[in-house]
């Protein structure tokens, strides 16, 4: 059974190391994928956006995320089983809800604070090694999900909410969603909500951010323009996103995340 971690743990201390330790101890079968501990610390949303981006690539099984600013409040613990089979397990602050949409929503709701597979005694700080990682690895073993906890109602659960991309008097009014360590920009304009757009390949567009108005082609990849040349482009999760060819959009073009960006073709 594969095991999925995401966390916004970083790499300089040990929690998730401890997590690995856990569920070995419990599913030593288990083989664990670390899918990134870099998180940005407490930004759920963008570990709700890798999560539900990297799952895509990831065979189905248990898939813990651990983004928990509200730990030991009274938020709840979660295990969702997805229509496609896979497993969610992470706190109740939206981090899970994208990833879950995307599997073909929620079959199955269970609340897992006072989960009978939890460590004891459980840290008020470190749920993710005594109640996420000991959930996952018994399910993991073959455990029923509803032996978990207790069930939920899926509709009850706390939502993320995503700006959305729009066409307004033929502009495309997108916001910057991520901003990556090479300063690439991702927007929140999927494949789909491209056409009737005016942006193509080949095709000039005009980027307006704040009072700044930029020029960028639209092309496949950063090799089609010079170094320095700013680029329209279609992500590797057919976003779209913005680009400087070996350089920083974001330092470019003053863009921080949420900012939002017009698209104009010319």
């Amino acid at each position: 059974m594969i095991i999925t971690l995401l966390t916004d743990y970083g790499s300089d201390d040990e929690f998730a190391g401890i997590c690995h330790g856990v569920i070995a101890g419990i599913a030593p079968e288990a083989r664990v994928i670390d899918l990134t501990h870099g998180i940005g610390r407490h930004d759920i949303r963008h570990g709700a956006l890798v999560l539900r981006n990297a799952l895509d690539y990831v065979p189905a099984g248990i898939h813990v995320a651990v983004v928990d600013p509200m730990v030991g409040t009274p938020r709840r613990a979660l295990a969702l089983r997805c229509a496609d089979g896979r497993v969610l397990v992470g706190p109740d602050n939206g981090l899970l809800l994208p990833a879950a949409q995307r599997a073909g929503g929620i079959v199955l709701a269970v609340d897992i604070t006072t989960s009978p597979h939890r460590l004891e005694p459980v840290s008020a700080t470190f749920h993710g090694r005594d109640l996420f990682a000991p959930a996952a690895a018994r399910l993991a073993t073959g455990v029923e999900l509803a032996e978990a906890g207790t069930l939920l109602d899926p509709t009850q659960l706390v939502a993320l909410e995503l700006p959305r991309a729009e066409l307004v008097d033929g502009e495309l009014l997108t916001h910057a969603l991520i901003v990556d360590r090479f300063g690439n920009v991702t927007l929140d304009a999927s494949h789909e909500q491209l056409a009737g757009s005016g942006l193509g390949l080949g095709r000039t567009a005009e980027l307006t951010v704040g009072a700044s108005r930029h020029r960028a082609i639209y092309v496949q990849t950063f090799g089609d323009v010079e170094e320095g040349g700013l680029i329209l482009y279609e992500d590797a999760y057919r976003m779209l996103a913005v680009a400087v060819n070996r350089g920083s959009a974001a330092a470019l073009l003053g863009i921080e995340r949420d900012a939002e960006v017009r698209l104009r073709p010319l």
